[in-house]
């Protein structure tokens, strides 16, 4: 194939092409013309390639072809179309509609954690056979408080953010077998019910809720709804509504847990930016506790406020 024949007969093509994918507003007609010379140019690209693959000329044809391919679509306006509805109405709803879920999760998870840390500090012996005297001591006087101040903060915040999200993808992925949720949630409970315990023990009950509540609230509040969303699927497969499939029910809360996990991202992502800058902080406790319970309010109002607006 002569490539300077083949480029002299189809530049006028091409050229249009650019002018149509640089328009502003396109008339019908404009329209139509662009998706004709698209395909065509698309087909001159495979030609090229294919014969005499100028990389020069490969590189204009496939940059116009996107163009084009772009314009025809529009990709850029639906996506941030799509983002914006999904923080101001999809995200919140889901995590409402939830809510009997989630809440009956936060209810059982604390009511255990407080069961466990009563345990822990009324009974001492129970802390020798769970950790060990010299863990706890280690634990009261320097390791608890030291773990919030051993890694520079920014990398502290995504280690942390990293660690929620995987956290409420595995409960939201495991949510179907219902088992593993309860499992994350106990091996969650019984950590923190343990640290707790061997802390009042020691008579370390303010450093202990000082440090884990400014962040605690929230990012247990995405635990939380991770674990309960996925117990929705769960639910939805043991004991479908009535007029709907099990298969159809299960689609419709996969579908939310989806949209839960991508929300949550963010919320895990705050948290850890708390826990990695407010929590260690140099300030006065009631104004780090002030500071995380207010991003936390400010969260559950914004899923009540956005979660509960009609469909527009």
């Amino acid at each position: 194939m002569d490539l300077d024949a083949y480029v002299a007969e189809h530049e006028p093509q091409w050229r249009r092409l650019e002018q149509l994918v640089r328009g502003r507003q396109l008339s019908v007609a404009e329209v139509d013309e662009l998706v004709a010379l698209y395909q065509r140019t698309a087909t001159h690209l495979s030609v090229v390639r294919s014969r005499t693959p100028d990389p020069a000329l490969v590189t204009r044809l496939s940059g116009l072809v996107l163009a084009a391919r772009s314009r025809l679509t529009g990709t850029r306006t639906v996506r941030w179309t799509q983002v914006g509805r999904f923080f101001t109405t999809d995200f919140p709803r889901a995590v409402l509609q939830a809510a009997p879920w989630w809440g009956a999760v936060s209810v059982g998870f604390c009511a255990l954690t407080g069961f466990l840390m009563w345990w822990v500090a009324d009974n001492p012996d129970s802390v020798r056979l769970l950790i060990g005297d010299q863990a706890a001591t280690e634990l009261a006087e320097s390791s608890f408080a030291g773990y919030y101040t051993q890694y520079a903060a920014p990398n502290f915040a995504v280690q942390l953010s990293t660690h929620n999200s995987w956290l409420a993808a595995q409960c939201l992925a495991a949510g179907i077998l219902v088992l593993p949720v309860l499992y994350l949630l106990w091996m969650n409970a019984l950590n923190i019910g343990v640290t707790g315990g061997v802390m009042i023990s020691y008579d370390r009950a303010d450093v202990f809720f000082g440090l884990i509540t400014p962040h605690g609230l929230l990012e247990l509040t995405g635990v939380f709804i991770a674990a309960g969303v996925g117990l929705r699927i769960g639910g939805a497969w043991i004991s479908p509504p009535a007029h709907l499939s099990r298969s159809r029910a299960v689609a419709q809360a996969g579908l939310s847990g989806v949209l839960v996990a991508l929300g949550l991202v963010l919320v895990f992502v705050a948290a850890g930016l708390i826990e990695a800058f407010v929590t260690p902080a140099p300030l006065p406790t009631w104004l780090r506790v002030g500071i995380g319970a207010s991003v936390w309010l400010a969260f559950l109002g914004y899923v009540v406020a956005c979660g509960s607006r009609r469909h527009p």
